[in-house]
């Protein structure tokens, strides 16, 4: 009370001055108002915080800006009333000999396995060309859509189709099929033969 009063006129304080204490660890900015002077502290913590913030950000530039991957696993020929035949995709895309057999007026499918990392694909297609004796006798196109990264693989079947039949149907044949996206990114190329038979090869 008096004694707080007096003990203010001998040190010369005035009324019209606020003063702030900072802790060790925080800065103290003076700004000059019309009241007198008025103390922000910037703490320590709101450094860090935009510190990690900025990080986030550099982290989802990074990921925004990274090429898709597509990883074609496996290719599988489904066919009503019997077993799918499973094709393991070698490591270096081309199968050695005939990879597969099909039969002659036959109805099947191709369904495809694969995985996609890093980014988004765009437009992914498969095309496939058809060769025998040197004459192309087939070209097929077909868009398999977009998808998002995810740890679990994909499966897309294509609509079924049929194989020719005759005398001059069968035989071996030459093929060479792609998978690659809108930016005509490709993802992979095998090279192969197969065979059209009257049966279904034994398994």
């Amino acid at each position: 009370m008096g004694f707080d009063e007096k003990k203010n006129n001998e040190s010369g304080g005035t009324s019209g001055e606020t003063i702030i204490k900072t802790p060790p660890n925080e800065e103290n900015v003076e700004e000059s108002t019309n009241g007198g002077r008025i103390s922000r502290q910037t703490s320590e913590n709101s450094i860090c915080a935009t510190e990690d913030e900025e990080d986030d950000e550099d982290r989802k530039i990074e990921l925004e800006t990274l090429d898709p991957e597509v990883k074609i696993m496996s290719l599988a020929i489904k066919s009503a009333g019997r077993p799918d035949i499973i094709l393991p995709v070698p490591e270096n895309g081309n199968p050695k000999g005939s990879w597969f057999t099909l039969k002659e007026g036959s109805r099947y499918s191709l369904e495809f396995t694969f995985q996609v990392s890093n980014n988004i694909v765009s437009g992914l297609r498969y095309t496939n060309t058809v060769w025998k004796t040197g004459v192309k006798v087939d070209s097929t196109k077909k868009m398999l859509g977009t998808f998002s990264p995810q740890a679990e693989p994909y499966t897309h079947e294509i609509p079924e189709e049929t194989t020719p039949s005759g005398m001059f149907a069968r035989g071996s044949y030459s093929a060479r099929s792609k998978f690659h996206d809108d930016d005509n990114k490709c993802y992979l190329e095998i090279n192969y033969t197969f065979d059209i038979r009257k049966e279904w090869q034994s398994t």
